[in-house]
């Protein structure tokens, strides 16, 4: 779990940050969370779901097939998707809301990407010789609030959903490398209840930004092979790790994502 430090001067002004150069992680996070301005663009390379958080529901991006794996996550922790989830680019930074409703920026202080200003100049400063925010850092916690503000308006539209009863079970199974494998507690967009909505229904989810999120959800589900194809090229890693046999890589000893394009597998050769 990380441990979230708020960033204040007094702890933070000797020391500095460095941007993370790995999802390691984010490599046990069978889902991510979503806000609704990211799905057009996330919907184009991850299978989007709905999964229930108390009585409401939330959107996710769909990573693994099994509590505690990442597929997207390769073993030395290279991202292997084209678009990365909103909640990973702000690590190790994320806002915590104090008593009084105020929001505060936390750094992870177990991420090791902190470290004190006289060990090394490595890395942004946490706060100019002002001693205010430094502009990495502002940039951060803007980032980080338009997430949690577009959040806010992700719960409407879910909740414009359930009130029209289009959330709903979705058991997928997705073939690998070791057979069919079943996933449970999944939630999506019932298409076949959307087509017998109203006109004044369908005005009514317009009206609450809804149906983007409806139609992202419903185009993202083409990605569930690829789901399988990333635990056959897991799989393999784990093989070559035990053998020691090398796996095949692109010309250039790069990971080959041309599945993502064509029937095939993803190799993590030289890892």
């Amino acid at each position: 779990m990380p441990n979230h430090q708020a960033v204040s001067r007094s702890t933070h002004a000797t020391q500095r940050w460095r941007r993370y150069n790995s999802y390691a992680f984010a490599a046990t996070d069978a889902v991510a969370p979503l806000v609704a301005q990211e799905l057009p663009k996330a919907c184009m390379h991850l299978a989007l779901a709905f999964i229930p958080q108390g009585e409401h529901h939330t959107p996710v991006a769909v990573l693994g097939l099994q509590p505690g794996q990442n597929l997207f996550v390769a073993p030395d922790g290279r991202w292997l998707g084209g678009y990365t989830p909103a909640a990973y680019r702000g690590h190790p930074f994320a806002l915590a809301n104090t008593p009084e409703g105020q929001q505060v920026l936390c750094v992870d202080a177990d991420s090791g990407l902190t470290h004190d200003s006289h060990i090394s100049s490595e890395g942004e400063a946490f706060f100019d010789e002002q001693g205010q925010p430094s502009q990495p850092v502002k940039e951060v916690m803007n980032f980080l609030q338009q997430v949690h503000a577009n959040r806010a308006a992700t719960e409407r539209i879910c909740a414009a959903l359930q009130a029209q009863d289009l959330i709903q079970p979705w058991p997928i199974a997705v073939k690998t490398g070791q057979g069919d494998k079943t996933v449970q507690g999944l939630y999506r967009i019932d298409e076949a209840k959307l087509n017998r909505l109203s006109a004044d229904a369908l005005h009514t989810l317009q009206q609450a930004g809804a149906l983007p999120v409806v139609y992202a959800q419903l185009l993202s589900m083409q990605h569930l092979p690829t789901l399988g194809q990333l635990a056959h090229a897991h799989e393999q890693a784990q093989a070559q790790t035990q053998t020691s046999t090398r796996l095949p890589t692109t010309a250039n000893g790069e990971i080959d994502l041309e599945f993502l394009h064509r029937d095939g597998t993803l190799s993590f050769g030289n890892l």
